[in-house]
Protein backbone atom coordinates (compact mmCIF):
# COMPACT_ATOMS: atom_id res chain seq x y z
CA UNK A 1 0.00 0.00 0.00
CA UNK A 2 1.14 3.40 -1.15
CA UNK A 3 2.65 5.69 2.22
CA UNK A 4 -0.45 8.07 1.65
CA UNK A 5 -3.76 6.66 1.26
CA UNK A 6 -6.98 8.64 0.97
CA UNK A 7 -10.14 7.60 2.17
CA UNK A 8 -13.45 8.38 0.57
CA UNK A 9 -16.61 7.65 2.03
CA UNK A 10 -20.66 8.37 1.73
CA UNK A 11 -23.45 8.85 4.51
CA UNK A 12 -26.54 7.99 2.76
CA UNK A 13 -28.96 10.18 4.63
CA UNK A 14 -32.39 10.15 3.03
CA UNK A 15 -34.53 13.47 2.22
CA UNK A 16 -36.61 12.63 5.75
CA UNK A 17 -33.18 13.07 8.03
CA UNK A 18 -32.35 16.56 6.11
CA UNK A 19 -36.31 17.32 6.88
CA UNK A 20 -35.56 16.36 10.39
CA UNK A 21 -32.47 18.79 10.87
CA UNK A 22 -34.31 21.93 9.69
CA UNK A 23 -37.41 21.37 12.21
CA UNK A 24 -39.53 21.14 8.52
CA UNK A 25 -42.82 18.84 9.54
CA UNK A 26 -42.91 17.18 6.24
CA UNK A 27 -41.15 15.91 3.04
CA UNK A 28 -42.47 16.29 -0.64
CA UNK A 29 -43.46 12.25 -0.88
CA UNK A 30 -41.96 12.31 -4.55
CA UNK A 31 -38.65 13.47 -3.77
CA UNK A 32 -38.68 10.88 -0.28
CA UNK A 33 -36.07 8.44 -1.82
CA UNK A 34 -33.91 11.31 -4.11
CA UNK A 35 -30.32 10.22 -2.47
CA UNK A 36 -31.08 6.38 -3.95
CA UNK A 37 -33.03 7.24 -6.92
CA UNK A 38 -31.13 10.23 -8.33
CA UNK A 39 -28.03 11.66 -6.56
CA UNK A 40 -26.52 7.75 -5.74
CA UNK A 41 -26.12 6.93 -9.56
CA UNK A 42 -23.94 9.93 -10.43
CA UNK A 43 -21.50 9.20 -7.46
CA UNK A 44 -21.84 5.85 -8.41
CA UNK A 45 -20.50 6.70 -12.17
CA UNK A 46 -18.54 9.44 -10.53
CA UNK A 47 -16.60 6.89 -8.38
CA UNK A 48 -16.46 4.23 -11.65
CA UNK A 49 -14.96 6.58 -13.82
CA UNK A 50 -12.23 8.52 -11.52
CA UNK A 51 -11.30 4.43 -10.09
CA UNK A 52 -12.33 5.50 -6.78
CA UNK A 53 -13.14 2.61 -3.70
CA UNK A 54 -15.57 4.13 -1.71
CA UNK A 55 -17.05 3.57 1.63
CA UNK A 56 -20.69 4.09 1.91
CA UNK A 57 -22.35 4.55 5.16
CA UNK A 58 -25.98 2.93 5.03
CA UNK A 59 -28.81 3.36 7.51
CA UNK A 60 -30.21 0.08 7.92
CA UNK A 61 -34.33 0.86 7.91
CA UNK A 62 -33.49 2.33 4.54
CA UNK A 63 -32.64 -1.48 3.07
CA UNK A 64 -36.39 -2.88 3.52
CA UNK A 65 -36.85 -1.03 0.35
CA UNK A 66 -35.92 -3.35 -2.49
CA UNK A 67 -34.07 -1.02 -4.88
CA UNK A 68 -31.92 0.34 -2.23
CA UNK A 69 -30.70 -3.29 -0.84
CA UNK A 70 -29.82 -4.02 -4.60
CA UNK A 71 -27.78 -0.70 -4.81
CA UNK A 72 -26.04 -1.70 -2.59
CA UNK A 73 -24.88 -5.41 -3.42
CA UNK A 74 -24.22 -3.55 -6.81
CA UNK A 75 -21.67 -1.24 -5.04
CA UNK A 76 -20.03 -4.28 -3.25
CA UNK A 77 -19.91 -6.36 -6.31
CA UNK A 78 -17.83 -3.35 -7.81
CA UNK A 79 -15.24 -3.21 -4.62
CA UNK A 80 -17.10 -1.14 -2.72
CA UNK A 81 -17.54 -0.70 1.21
CA UNK A 82 -20.82 -0.58 2.98
CA UNK A 83 -20.94 0.20 6.27
CA UNK A 84 -22.88 1.08 9.10
CA UNK A 85 -24.94 4.42 9.83
CA UNK A 86 -27.14 2.94 12.78
CA UNK A 87 -30.87 1.18 12.33
CA UNK A 88 -32.53 4.56 12.00
CA UNK A 89 -30.49 6.96 12.44
CA UNK A 90 -31.68 8.79 15.39
CA UNK A 91 -29.41 12.35 15.92
CA UNK A 92 -29.93 12.27 19.83
CA UNK A 93 -28.73 8.48 19.75
CA UNK A 94 -26.07 9.20 22.29
CA UNK A 95 -28.89 10.39 24.48
CA UNK A 96 -30.88 7.20 24.29
CA UNK A 97 -30.41 4.57 26.88
CA UNK A 98 -27.71 2.04 26.23
CA UNK A 99 -30.71 -0.70 25.57
CA UNK A 100 -31.65 1.64 22.60
CA UNK A 101 -27.88 2.42 21.53
CA UNK A 102 -27.06 -1.51 21.42
CA UNK A 103 -30.10 -2.18 19.34
CA UNK A 104 -29.75 1.31 16.88
CA UNK A 105 -25.99 -0.45 16.09
CA UNK A 106 -26.99 -4.06 15.98
CA UNK A 107 -29.81 -3.47 13.66
CA UNK A 108 -27.76 -1.44 11.47
CA UNK A 109 -25.32 -4.53 11.35
CA UNK A 110 -28.41 -6.73 10.85
CA UNK A 111 -30.00 -4.88 7.96
CA UNK A 112 -26.70 -4.37 6.20
CA UNK A 113 -25.70 -8.14 6.08
CA UNK A 114 -28.87 -9.43 4.80
CA UNK A 115 -29.15 -6.88 1.62
CA UNK A 116 -25.24 -7.44 0.92
CA UNK A 117 -24.46 -11.04 2.54
CA UNK A 118 -21.43 -8.99 3.81
CA UNK A 119 -20.99 -7.69 7.84
CA UNK A 120 -20.28 -4.39 7.96
CA UNK A 121 -16.71 -3.80 9.77
CA UNK A 122 -17.01 -0.11 10.22
CA UNK A 123 -19.46 2.45 11.47
CA UNK A 124 -20.72 6.39 12.15
CA UNK A 125 -22.81 7.85 14.12
CA UNK A 126 -25.30 9.94 13.01
CA UNK A 127 -24.64 13.50 13.35
CA UNK A 128 -20.92 12.65 13.90
CA UNK A 129 -21.99 12.31 17.82
CA UNK A 130 -20.40 9.87 19.90
CA UNK A 131 -19.77 8.66 23.24
CA UNK A 132 -17.95 6.39 25.22
CA UNK A 133 -20.63 4.25 25.89
CA UNK A 134 -21.43 4.20 22.20
CA UNK A 135 -17.42 2.88 21.76
CA UNK A 136 -18.24 0.39 24.40
CA UNK A 137 -21.07 -1.21 21.97
CA UNK A 138 -18.93 -0.82 19.16
CA UNK A 139 -16.66 -2.91 20.81
CA UNK A 140 -18.94 -5.52 22.04
CA UNK A 141 -20.31 -5.77 19.01
CA UNK A 142 -17.15 -6.87 17.10
CA UNK A 143 -16.96 -3.84 15.10
CA UNK A 144 -13.13 -3.15 13.85
CA UNK A 145 -13.74 0.61 13.20
CA UNK A 146 -15.44 3.32 13.78
CA UNK A 147 -15.46 7.19 11.74
CA UNK A 148 -17.57 9.57 13.54
CA UNK A 149 -15.14 12.19 15.80
CA UNK A 150 -14.72 14.98 13.74
CA UNK A 151 -12.42 17.60 15.49
CA UNK A 152 -13.32 20.61 13.56
CA UNK A 153 -14.20 24.26 15.64
CA UNK A 154 -15.41 25.34 12.26
CA UNK A 155 -17.94 22.86 11.60
CA UNK A 156 -18.59 22.43 15.43
CA UNK A 157 -19.38 26.27 15.59
CA UNK A 158 -21.56 26.94 12.84
CA UNK A 159 -24.01 23.65 13.60
CA UNK A 160 -24.37 25.12 16.90
CA UNK A 161 -25.21 28.44 15.73
CA UNK A 162 -27.84 26.63 12.68
CA UNK A 163 -29.63 24.71 15.57
CA UNK A 164 -30.14 27.74 17.30
CA UNK A 165 -31.11 29.70 14.37
CA UNK A 166 -34.07 27.04 13.73
CA UNK A 167 -35.05 27.33 16.98
CA UNK A 168 -35.16 30.98 16.89
CA UNK A 169 -37.64 30.19 13.81
CA UNK A 170 -40.02 28.37 16.22
CA UNK A 171 -38.79 24.91 14.86
CA UNK A 172 -37.29 21.99 16.62
CA UNK A 173 -34.34 20.88 14.68
CA UNK A 174 -33.27 17.19 16.34
CA UNK A 175 -30.02 17.65 15.62
CA UNK A 176 -27.65 17.42 18.91
CA UNK A 177 -24.10 18.94 19.37
CA UNK A 178 -21.44 16.91 20.38
CA UNK A 179 -19.05 17.29 23.72
CA UNK A 180 -17.29 20.06 23.00
CA UNK A 181 -13.98 18.22 23.84
CA UNK A 182 -13.79 16.16 21.05
CA UNK A 183 -12.42 19.01 19.59
CA UNK A 184 -8.97 18.51 20.80
CA UNK A 185 -9.18 15.00 19.17
CA UNK A 186 -6.35 13.89 17.25
CA UNK A 187 -7.19 14.24 13.89
CA UNK A 188 -4.92 11.71 12.40
CA UNK A 189 -6.25 8.10 12.86
CA UNK A 190 -5.64 6.30 16.39
CA UNK A 191 -6.68 3.97 18.83
CA UNK A 192 -9.65 5.14 21.27
CA UNK A 193 -8.81 5.89 24.79
CA UNK A 194 -10.92 6.94 27.71
CA UNK A 195 -11.90 9.60 26.78
CA UNK A 196 -12.64 8.73 23.36
CA UNK A 197 -11.37 12.13 22.15
CA UNK A 198 -7.56 10.65 23.64
CA UNK A 199 -5.48 8.16 22.58
CA UNK A 200 -5.82 4.52 23.93
CA UNK A 201 -5.99 0.86 22.94
CA UNK A 202 -9.39 0.73 21.93
CA UNK A 203 -10.73 0.21 18.29
CA UNK A 204 -9.78 2.19 15.56
CA UNK A 205 -11.19 6.18 14.93
CA UNK A 206 -10.68 7.49 11.54
CA UNK A 207 -11.46 10.66 12.09
CA UNK A 208 -13.05 12.69 9.99
CA UNK A 209 -11.03 15.21 7.65
CA UNK A 210 -9.92 18.54 8.33
CA UNK A 211 -7.55 20.72 7.40
CA UNK A 212 -3.25 20.66 8.93
CA UNK A 213 -1.56 23.34 10.31
CA UNK A 214 -2.06 27.55 10.27
CA UNK A 215 -5.35 26.49 8.69
CA UNK A 216 -6.86 26.15 11.94
CA UNK A 217 -8.71 22.32 11.06
CA UNK A 218 -10.89 23.68 8.61
CA UNK A 219 -13.54 20.84 7.33
CA UNK A 220 -12.73 18.61 4.09
CA UNK A 221 -16.09 17.12 3.86
CA UNK A 222 -18.54 16.81 0.64
CA UNK A 223 -20.48 20.01 1.67
CA UNK A 224 -16.88 22.19 1.72
CA UNK A 225 -15.29 20.84 -1.15
CA UNK A 226 -18.31 21.01 -3.35
CA UNK A 227 -19.45 24.37 -2.48
CA UNK A 228 -15.67 26.14 -2.98
CA UNK A 229 -15.75 25.20 -6.25
CA UNK A 230 -12.94 23.59 -8.44
CA UNK A 231 -9.95 26.44 -7.69
CA UNK A 232 -11.52 26.04 -4.01
CA UNK A 233 -11.37 22.35 -3.43
CA UNK A 234 -7.92 22.52 -4.70
CA UNK A 235 -6.98 24.47 -2.01
CA UNK A 236 -8.61 22.83 0.49
CA UNK A 237 -6.83 19.79 -0.48
CA UNK A 238 -3.98 21.28 -0.39
CA UNK A 239 -4.13 22.36 2.96
CA UNK A 240 -5.06 19.03 4.30
CA UNK A 241 -2.58 17.28 2.19
CA UNK A 242 0.45 15.50 4.43
CA UNK A 243 -2.03 13.87 6.43
CA UNK A 244 -0.52 10.17 6.39
CA UNK A 245 -4.81 9.35 5.84
CA UNK A 246 -6.70 11.94 3.85
CA UNK A 247 -10.45 11.37 4.83
CA UNK A 248 -13.14 13.07 2.52
CA UNK A 249 -16.50 12.52 3.69
CA UNK A 250 -19.49 13.08 1.90
CA UNK A 251 -23.03 12.90 1.59
CA UNK A 252 -25.38 11.72 -0.90
CA UNK A 253 -26.93 15.31 -1.14
CA UNK A 254 -23.32 16.26 -2.25
CA UNK A 255 -24.76 15.23 -5.76
CA UNK A 256 -28.28 15.72 -5.26
CA UNK A 257 -29.73 18.58 -7.52
CA UNK A 258 -33.11 20.79 -6.28
CA UNK A 259 -34.18 21.46 -9.75
CA UNK A 260 -33.80 18.27 -11.50
CA UNK A 261 -34.44 16.22 -8.07
CA UNK A 262 -37.44 18.10 -6.56
CA UNK A 263 -36.11 19.33 -3.63
CA UNK A 264 -36.32 23.45 -4.21
CA UNK A 265 -39.14 23.16 -0.77
CA UNK A 266 -35.23 21.93 0.63
CA UNK A 267 -32.88 24.28 -0.80
CA UNK A 268 -33.91 27.39 0.94
CA UNK A 269 -32.77 25.65 4.18
CA UNK A 270 -29.80 23.18 2.35
CA UNK A 271 -27.20 25.78 0.89
CA UNK A 272 -25.17 22.67 -0.68
CA UNK A 273 -28.52 22.46 -2.86
CA UNK A 274 -28.18 25.74 -4.05
CA UNK A 275 -25.09 24.50 -6.64
CA UNK A 276 -26.55 22.52 -8.98
CA UNK A 277 -25.08 18.73 -9.27
CA UNK A 278 -23.19 19.09 -12.40
CA UNK A 279 -21.05 21.92 -10.79
CA UNK A 280 -20.47 20.10 -7.67
CA UNK A 281 -19.26 17.34 -9.13
CA UNK A 282 -16.43 19.49 -10.91
CA UNK A 283 -15.20 20.60 -7.46
CA UNK A 284 -15.47 17.16 -6.17
CA UNK A 285 -13.75 15.98 -9.58
CA UNK A 286 -10.60 18.53 -8.62
CA UNK A 287 -10.45 17.14 -5.17
CA UNK A 288 -9.86 13.51 -6.45
CA UNK A 289 -7.56 14.74 -9.10
CA UNK A 290 -5.46 16.87 -6.80
CA UNK A 291 -5.23 14.12 -4.35
CA UNK A 292 -3.86 11.47 -6.26
CA UNK A 293 -1.33 14.23 -8.05
CA UNK A 294 0.14 14.58 -3.80
CA UNK A 295 0.72 10.56 -4.24
CA UNK A 296 -2.14 9.20 -2.49
CA UNK A 297 -3.88 6.05 -3.30
CA UNK A 298 -7.54 5.63 -2.82
CA UNK A 299 -8.54 2.36 -0.38
CA UNK A 300 -11.59 1.59 1.27
CA UNK A 301 -11.76 3.13 5.36
CA UNK A 302 -11.66 -0.98 6.06
CA UNK A 303 -8.22 -0.91 4.63
CA UNK A 304 -7.29 1.96 6.29
CA UNK A 305 -8.60 1.37 9.42
CA UNK A 306 -6.07 -2.17 9.27
CA UNK A 307 -2.70 -0.29 8.90
CA UNK A 308 -3.51 1.62 12.32
CA UNK A 309 -1.14 -0.44 14.51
Amino acid sequence: MAERIAVVSVDLDEIPCYAAIHGLETAVAGAAHAIYDRALPRLERLFAEEGVPATFFAIGADLARAENAGALRRFVAAGHEIANHSLGHLYDLTRRGRHVVRAEIAGGIEAIERATGERPVGFRAPGYTITDEVFDVLGELGVAYDSSVFPCPPYYAAKAAAIGAIRARGRRSHSVVDDPRVLTAPADPYRVGRPYWTRGDGIVELPVGVTRGWSGRLPYIGTSVALSGERGARVLTRLIAGRPVVSLELHGIDLADAAEDGLAFLAPHQPDLRKPAAAKERALRAALHELRARGYAFVCAREAAATVP
